[in-house]
């Protein structure tokens, strides 16, 4: 990844930020209205029962001429008073906020009720922390008050409760919206992805349209403009490869004239001071000949490869067969022993590319290998892989040029300046057309230069895939 990359924003994190942020915000803010919200019935539920208590109380309450009196059981008070978690108290009191029964600290402190009057308040009693109803109850002409008051541990604990499932029902919320949203932006990066995949697999002959179904709305726009620019990039490469193939289609004929008129120029009789310059042009033209045969061929091969040719059964064997015909008198004039260990090697490709490819990987092996060297041409087939093999003893190319030889217009450190350094890289664009492999490597006993180009069926290339 380079550093432009690397500082440039991440989209997937955009969206994350902006999914996150206020959900952080607005999941606690949620979870604490949920807990006041449920937290209120349930203490008004307390509050309920601790008012039926009163009026328990207050029912014991007794109007009589010697004056008031309070009548409840020894038996109904532990009733009253017993609970399983908080402590319970109570207090009655006359007009005169005189005490009738109970615990006096729970009269304090006063308060002024008229009758049916409820009030409920928070106090400390003993020095604990109770929750207090009190009630103004008529007797008589005036009105006395009952007040009940009880601990508060079962409050307490239930806002515990609460408290701890609305924090674990937040965090198990929390945890859910945010794999929600690294999922939702996952799947809905997923086609960026797939696009961003296609195009860094695709080859730079590869300029067919991007399909726009298979992106969403807000990319279209992106895939319109790039498929614009895949036609402009076509059209601006079928150009220059009309006009290669144009040049060279031209340059031909005149160049074929000039090598013969030096071939002739050499056989006739001339002075022997022009013999050297004479050959020298002979071999010129020989050069340019053949480098406006291979520029045809380029420009044939990138068209055929543009234009998705459709494929057919090609017999490596047979094709091999056909071009020994011509490049064996061509090995004999160069004092080259030329062989062939063919078996029959079927593939399927362009008869046509194929052909360009073995013919360059002849030329170059009968124009580098040597006056005395041997050239053995292979093809076999095993399990599915298919091998043309063109191997020689001469001086190959040294290990870290086989890379560079690959490019148009290279040559390796070696060669002393024949040849146009096209061969090798008309054979590479016929091999990535056929998704076939290329190597490059020593032949026997580690001596001249083995080509091996390796293709494999397609059911294998998804075995291995």
């Amino acid at each position: 990844m380079s550093a432009a990359s690397g500082a440039s924003p991440s989209l997937r994190r955009s969206l994350l930020l902006w999914l996150l942020w206020p959900l952080l915000l607005i999941a606690p803010a949620a979870a604490g209205l949920q807990y006041v919200l449920a937290l209120k019935p349930a203490l008004r539920a307390f509050d309920h029962s601790l008012g039926a208590t009163v009026i328990s109380i207050g029912n014991f309450v007794r109007t009589s001429p010697q004056g008031l009196q309070f009548e409840m059981s020894a038996q109904t008070e532990r009733s009253i008073r017993t609970n399983q978690t908080d402590a319970v108290f109570y207090v009655v009191t006359g007009p005169q906020r005189e005490l009738l029964a109970g615990d006096p600290p729970l009269a304090e402190p006063p308060i002024s009720l008229a009758a049916q009057e409820w009030h409920f308040y928070d106090a400390r009693v003993f020095e604990q922390a109770v929750r207090v109803a009190a009630l103004g109850v008529v007797c008589g002409d005036a009105v006395c008050q009952v007040r009940v008051a009880q601990t508060t541990g079962a409050r307490e604990a239930l806002r515990n409760d609460m408290l701890a499932g609305t924090a674990l029902s937040l965090l198990l919320l929390t945890a859910a919206l945010v794999v929600a949203a690294l999922v939702a932006t996952s799947r809905g990066l997923l086609p960026m992805h797939r696009l961003s995949r296609q195009l860094g697999s695709r080859s730079l002959a590869d300029l067919r349209p991007l399909a726009a179904s298979e992106v969403p709305r807000e990319a279209i726009t992106v895939v319109g403009a790039v498929n614009r620019l895949f036609e402009r990039v076509d059209a601006g490469s079928a150009a220059q490869q009309a006009f290669l193939a144009d040049a060279a289609h031209q340059l031909r004929t005149p160049l074929a004239t000039l090598q013969t008129e030096a071939e002739l120029a050499v056989m006739q009789p001339h002075p022997p001071e022009l013999s050297a310059t004479l050959h020298r042009i002979s071999a010129a033209a020989t050069r340019a000949a053949r480098l406006g045969s291979q520029l045809l061929s380029l420009a044939r091969s990138d068209a055929i490869a543009r234009s998705a040719t459709p494929t057919e059964a090609v017999d490596l064997k047979h094709l091999t067969s056909l071009a020994a015909n011509e490049w064996v008198p061509r090995a004999l004039a160069a004092q080259i022993d030329l062989g062939f260990e063919l078996q029959s090697a079927a593939v399927n490709g362009n008869a046509f590319l194929l052909q360009e490819m073995l013919d360059n990987l002849l030329h170059n092996a009968l124009t580098y290998a040597g006056a005395g060297a041997q050239v053995t041409v292979r093809t076999n087939s095993t399990r599915g892989v298919t091998r043309l093999e063109v191997e020689d003893n001469g001086p190959g190319i040294a290990p870290e040029d086989r890379e560079r030889v690959l490019q148009r217009f290279q040559r390796g450190a070696q060669n002393l300046g024949r040849g146009s350094g096209l061969g090798l890289a008309i054979v590479s664009d016929v091999v990535k057309a056929h998704g076939a492999r290329l190597l490059l490597k020593e032949g026997a006993d580690g001596k001249g230069l083995l080509v091996r180009v390796t293709f494999e069926s397609a059911a294998r290339r998804q075995n291995t895939a």
